[in-house]
């Protein structure tokens, strides 16, 4: 009589395997003897195989952990950096301190290449800056910028020319990535850099968002 056994073929033995997964475990000699195809090298033993595995596994999870902790700190050091703007603004005894401590912040601290604000009134004590800009809500110019300021979240990537004119001017050629900030009744924020990829599509914007709002709020301040 022929034993059932061998009657089975591989297809049958892998199904039997997987319903019996620590098969292995009652025979480790199996484990040992067993040889895996590697598609980088010749065949190695099920046991080295396994290892290989879980080192790649560990491999990609120290990348990840290392990751998560070099975005931990640059949120912990955009948060104090944040923050201290927002002190400083609130130190400022009028319109034109609040804006300038926001473009000084914005080129030193946050490493602006270009800083510009667009504000829909005047701010009285600020002459002749390149990084201000007074154009009026229903002026034609701001026609581009229409959706932005009503949906009023912020934007980063590369921007059509005609944005990049209205905010930049003449050295418009020179950004190739901005990071803009809509401040709904009140004007625009933007900053502007050198590198193509130095502001993208889904980074986060909620420092931006903050840094807006500080902005907003101590302009209202002086409103009148």
């Amino acid at each position: 009589m022929t034993d059932s056994g061998e009657r089975l073929g591989a297809h049958e033995v892998a199904v039997w395997l997987r319903r019996h997964p620590k098969f292995l475990q009652q025979f480790p000699d199996l484990a040992l003897s067993l040889l895996v195809p590697r598609e980088d090298g010749p065949a190695a033993s099920l046991a080295s195989y396994q290892l290989d595995v879980l080192r790649d596994k560990n491999r990609e999870l120290n990348r990840r952990l290392q990751d998560l902790y070099a975005n931990a700190q640059e949120n912990e050091r955009l948060a104090v950096r944040t923050h201290q703007l927002t002190l400083a603004m609130m130190r400022e005894r009028d319109a034109a301190g609040t804006a300038r401590a926001m473009a000084a912040s914005l080129a030193e601290d946050f490493n602006g290449d270009l800083v510009r604000i667009v504000l829909f009134d005047a701010v009285p004590g600020i002459d002749d800056a390149d990084w201000l800009q007074i154009i009026p809500q229903n002026d034609a110019q701001l026609a581009s910028f229409r959706d932005c300021l009503e949906d009023g979240e912020p934007l980063c990537g590369r921007l059509q020319p005609e944005k990049n004119a209205v905010l930049y001017g003449v050295r418009a050629p020179e950004v190739q990535s901005t990071a803009l900030v809509p401040m709904p009744g009140v004007g625009l924020l933007a900053v502007g850099s050198h590198e193509p990829n130095r502001f993208y599509p889904g980074m986060g914007t909620l420092f931006l968002r903050m840094m807006g709002e500080a902005l907003a709020t101590g302009l209202a301040r002086y409103a009148r």
